[in-house]
């Protein structure tokens, strides 16, 4: 299966799962990455605003500003550019994408940011991802020096064959084990 249909086949799938499951899967899910080493030395958070059928990024950048972290989101121009900004919930913005972005283009500097929770569609048990086709974290990503990490579902593990250009997340969080979820 090719990349596009992989995608649109697992946007479909993702947009109809059970509310119920999907909200006591995402608070587990936060909860194991509250104990990661990387989640409690990062000083800095870069952390994308979820659509309601990704996994629930609020349950990260509420405890986040909790626990006195930096909370920066991303903002993105034409031609694949995209730069994380502080985050300010007063001062969003809807993208050409429909997703909530900040209205500042106070670049917050690369190498400042501990951590990167990167969205996708569909991840390869290798860190690959598919995601909405535009190459933003790729871009960012190439040169990024920090940890990357993505909360999913254990259904959006998929095999695929990786481009040049793809850049893999160090880490996936998911559980595989959800029947008693």
């Amino acid at each position: 299966m090719d990349k596009k249909k992989l995608r649109t086949t697992m946007l479909t799938m993702l947009k109809s799962q059970d509310r119920e499951w999907k909200s006591h899967y995402d608070k587990r899910l936060a909860e194991r990455l509250f104990r990661l080493p990387i989640y409690q030395t990062a000083t800095t958070i870069a952390v994308y605003l979820s659509f309601d059928f990704e996994y629930d990024t609020t349950l990260v950048i509420e405890r986040a500003l909790a626990d006195g972290k930096r909370i920066v989101i991303p903002k993105t121009y034409p031609n694949g550019k995209m730069i994380f900004v502080d985050y300010d919930p007063t001062a969003l913005v809807a993208s050409s994408f429909g997703v909530l972005e900040p209205v500042s283009s106070q670049e917050v500097v690369k190498e400042t940011i501990d951590l990167v929770v990167v969205p996708g569609v569909v991840f390869s048990n290798q860190g690959y991802r598919i995601g909405y086709g535009a190459g933003y974290y790729d871009r960012y990503l190439k040169d990024y020096l920090g940890e990357t990490i993505s909360l999913i579902y254990p259904s959006q593990l998929s095999h695929f064959q990786p481009q040049n250009h793809d850049i893999p997340v160090k880490g996936l969080l998911y559980e595989d084990d959800t029947t008693d979820i």
